[in-house]
């Protein structure tokens, strides 16, 4: 069918005869293909190319048949505008993967003649990076494969060495794909991108070059791996070994380090590329300033930098990727369009380049003559024109690109104000003692800090030094949180990305040095993991999260191929970030402390429920699923109510349904009860077993029927038939906090009705006064108040409040909500407490959420601490704070004795 109404087939021809030798010949020399392609047919002759080496006596003749007629092909349809670039680089990529696996098999053959890659592992297989692992090879591009083969699968001949027989498939690949011959070739092979190619063989052993990266690689090498993909040969063993090394290209913590490690790159490009600097004549399209190299490079950075925390970054083309940031809200829509756009208009030229002779350049025509010739073969007037095109996109680019990667090295950059002496420094700043201070942050350079023994983070702490100093200075409590960056310093294995980022975002050091002299838990959890402060470089850091469905969405994001462990870890890392933002929001009295307190629960109930799957899914691949039966989580206590604090353990007691005389039905079947045990125990470990990224959370199960001695799950019926039959009043006090977190909304409806039928019980209530009341005086006496700002524990605090709010739920059955502040409101409604207790409720629990991150120990915090909490909730000054909580245990008080008859003792 001909497509000449929409494109300009003819036209496209008619320049290819007039401006571009090597597609004139092409075109004399296929006259069949010429025919199609003047009639319009483009996928027919594109179709007709990859059949034109059918035929051929062998593997290097066929493919450059059809490389011929490919290439002629993509050129005239490009010309005539009827395939856009993609389709053009794509399908060019797409045969240099034919053409290499081509060229490994006929290798292979070589030597073992009855290789059958139908039928056996090649042994051998292609990574390939750049343009051809982005699918975006030009018309002219040499490609750059890295060959590895497995020692034990390679086919070769008994008496051959697995080493040499590689090295021999190596060169057949060479030989096949570059040898010039008759026919031409089919592509120029480099395969100086594999590991230390100044000493190593053609093909290394996949475990040799697993070791390079994983030990000795260089940053460049980072960057080339962000667009790799398997190619050729054996493309599982490919997969799998980028796989093996994802965590060398996809660094957790975000990496502001390639910024300096890219700028440094292009600095030497653009030292080293021969031309002119700026466009005109000679101007080279690829390395110049502005060009197609930084386009790639400004997508490239920002992966290395985000994409390790971001999975969703991780692509290979260059406009996908602009595009991905710009969804990802790292850079400006208009933004990527610019530079997306820039880039495809120099790809373009540069193909129009190498269409004229078939050769390698990107340098527009130095010659006035030549200039014309491309410009006319692209559609455009005069050389002229072009250049000024060219001049007035690089301009545009160079621009975006020098505002995000500087061109001198970190570190050469600034002013050239002498060096202040450290003790001059310190005593200026305000430190006390600043010669010994002096002194003792002179040893953290000096060899006692392992995160500080090599030049590099020397000299990227000396750039942050003077700033973070000042900050640490300036911070409410500089003495801790000096102390507490020293303990930082010295858990850390390595800091130079933890220095790089703080020099990229200068404002988050003083972020970071008010969470040192504030909040020692968020201290501590800095220590164990500096890369906790990388989201609070985006303003969303100050965002409460999404709901639990949302959450659970964002935790869900794995590899495709990510096992088990690493699933636990994605779990942890993300929910460790969230307490961490969460905290400092609470430092910063950015939210009320009851909303950070319900985000926490939050993200707890989305990591109970990706979790409990994950070791669901694990554990029935060995013991399969019991019939007609399901896995049921029940919250209690904070978690329960849905408001925790940065110190609340997991509350919660595991159910199922179903026969628990039945059998599993997977490889290894055991009985229903044993099943679900067993399966507690998985879960359990999930949420609360240390992994390489830290704990997660304590999980309490002390509250389910059997308690602390019996197995940990069990029937809904057994704990129906429990909580009606033999419960104790305080059992029945903390199912008034249940609430079902984990299962089928069928199942925790029935599981949420069982509950509310044991609560709507009738009571004598005298018995259930003197239940209460015997359980306070044994906690009181067992538990005493830890210190004078345990507000949980003491006397009209919050126990006494809850306990008064408990037994007016079970007596009158009225609130019966697990949200205490709702059970609360429902009780002042019916005329059962005063509304002054729904103030208390709320200024108590504030409370208790911002005391657990800055007053830890119950005791009384610094000023500092006290200024803090005071912030936090919602308090002019600490006296206010002390006035409200004085005032809130008086109304718990007051409610203790309108519900018991008893006077409540609180200490001053």
């Amino acid at each position: 069918m001909s497509q000449l109404s929409s494109f300009d087939w003819p036209g496209a021809i008619a320049r290819a005869h007039a401006h571009a030798p090597y597609l004139s010949r092409g075109l004399d020399r296929l006259p069949e293909l010429s025919e199609l392609l003047a009639q319009g047919r483009g996928e027919e002759a594109l179709a007709w190319a990859r059949r034109a080496g059918e035929g051929a006596p062998d593997t290097g003749v066929a493919l450059r048949r059809e490389k011929q007629a490919l290439a002629l092909a993509l050129a005239i349809g490009d010309l005539a505008g009827a395939f856009p670039l993609l389709q053009v680089t794509g399908t060019l990529s797409d045969f240099a993967d034919r053409a290499l696996d081509a060229a490994i098999v006929a290798g292979i053959r070589r030597r073992a003649p009855d290789f059958d890659p139908t039928e056996q592992s090649p042994g051998f297989f292609a990574l390939t990076l750049g343009k051809h692992g982005a699918r975006e090879l030009n018309y002219s591009s040499d490609i750059d494969p890295i060959l590895l083969y497995d020692p034990a699968l390679l086919p070769r001949r008994e008496r051959d060495e697995p080493g040499e027989a590689a090295q021999r498939v190596a060169r057949s690949v060479v030989e096949i794909l570059s040898n010039v011959t008759a026919e031409g070739y089919v592509f120029r092979v480099d395969l100086r991108l594999r590991p230390a190619s100044e000493v190593s063989p053609l093909a290394i052993s996949a475990d040799a070059a697993l070791t390079h990266y994983e030990t000795s690689a260089l940053a460049w090498e980072r960057a080339a791996f962000i667009r790799a993909r398997a190619c050729a040969g054996d493309l599982e063993a490919g997969r799998q070994f980028l796989t093996a090394i994802r965590p060398f290209v996809w660094r957790r913590s975000l990496d502001f380090g390639a910024i300096d490690e890219i700028g440094r790159l292009t600095a030497q490009i653009r030292a080293s590329t021969r031309g002119k600097a700026e466009a005109g004549p000679g101007f080279d399209l690829k390395k110049g300033r502005g060009g197609i190299r930084e386009v790639e490079f400004y997508a490239q950075v920002h992966q290395l930098i985000h994409g390790g925390r971001n999975p969703a970054l991780r692509l290979r083309g260059t406009r996908e990727t602009l595009d991905a940031l710009a969804a990802a809200g790292l850079i400006g829509a208009d933004e990527a369009t610019l530079l997306g756009e820039s880039y495809d208009r120099l790809r373009v030229i540069e193909h129009r380049l190498q269409m004229v002779q078939d050769q390698q350049t990107h340098a527009l025509p130095a010659t006035p003559e030549a200039l014309d010739n491309v410009a006319r073969l692209d559609g455009v007037p005069s050389g002229e024109a072009l250049v000024a095109e060219v001049a007035a996109i690089t301009a545009r680019v160079g621009d975006l690109y020098d505002g995000l990667i500087p061109t001198q090295p970190a570190g050469s950059r600034g002013s050239s104000t002498p060096v202040e002496a450290l003790p001059d420094m310190l005593e200026r700043l305000g430190f006390a003692d600043p010669a010994a201070t002096a002194e003792r942050i002179d040893s953290w350079t000096s060899g006692r800090m392992r995160a500080l023994r090599s030049d590099a983070a020397r000299a990227a702490f000396e750039a942050i030094r003077a700033d973070l100093l000042a900050a640490l200075a300036a911070s409410p409590e500089p003495a801790s949180a000096l102390a507490r960056w020293e303990r930082l310093l010295e858990n850390l294995p390595s800091a130079i990305n933890l220095f790089r980022l703080l020099e990229a975002r200068p404002g988050l050091t003083v972020r970071l040095a008010r969470i040192l002299g504030l909040a020692p838990p968020l201290a501590d959890a800095l220590a164990r993991r500096a890369d906790l402060l990388d989201p609070l470089i985006d303003a969303s850091a100050l965002d409460l999260p999404g709901d639990v469905p949302a959450l659970i969405d964002e935790f869900s994001r794995f590899e495709a191929d990510d096992d088990y462990q690493r699933i636990l870890d994605a779990v942890r890392r993300r929910v460790g970030e969230w307490r961490f933002a969460l905290g400092v929001q609470l430092i910063e009295g950015t939210r009320d402390p009851i909303a950070i307190g319900a985000a926490l629960s939050r993200v707890a109930e989305a990591a109970c429920h990706v979790l409990t799957d994950a070791a669901i899914a694990d554990f029935r691949r060995v013991h399969g699923v019991i019939p007609d039966s399901e896995f049921l989580i029940l919250a209690l206590g904070r978690f329960g109510g849905g408001v925790l604090t940065h110190a609340s353990d997991l509350d919660v007691v595991f159910l199922f349904t179903g026969d628990f005389a039945r059998e599993s039905d997977g490889p290894r079947p055991i009985g229903g009860t044993l099943y679900y045990n067993r399966l507690c125990q998985r879960v359990i470990a999930a949420l609360s077993a240390p992994t390489a990224q830290g704990a997660l959370f304590e999980v309490d199960t002390r509250l389910r029927p059997s308690g602390s001695q019996g197995p940990p799950a069990a029937s809904v019926d057994s704990f129906e038939r429990y909580q009606r039959e033999q419960a104790w009043t305080w059992e029945h006090m903390a199912l008034v906090r249940a609430r079902p977190v984990y299962g089928s909304p069928a199942a925790r409806d029935e599981l949420d009705h069982a509950v509310r039928t044991v609560l709507a019980m009738p009571r004598d209530p005298e018995q259930l006064r003197r239940d209460v009341l015997e359980m306070r005086a044994t906690m009181a006496s067992h538990k005493p108040p830890r210190g004078p700002l345990d507000i949980k524990l003491a006397r009209g605090g919050l126990v006494d409040l809850e306990f008064t709010v408990h037994f007016l739920q079970l007596r009158d059955h009225v609130g019966l909500d697990p949200d205490l502040g709702r059970a609360v409101a429902a009780l002042v409604d019916a005329g059962l407490v005063s509304a002054e207790l729904a103030a208390a409720q709320v200024t108590l629990t504030g409370f208790l959420v911002a005391a657990r991150l800055l007053a830890p120990d119950s005791q009384l915090p610094p000023e500092a601490g006290r200024e803090a909490l005071a912030r936090s909730c919602g308090c002019d000054d600490w006296n206010a704070v002390m006035a409200g909580l004085a005032q809130a245990r008086g109304v718990v008080a007051q409610a203790w004795r309108a519900a018991f008859g008893e006077e409540l003792e609180i200490a001053s």
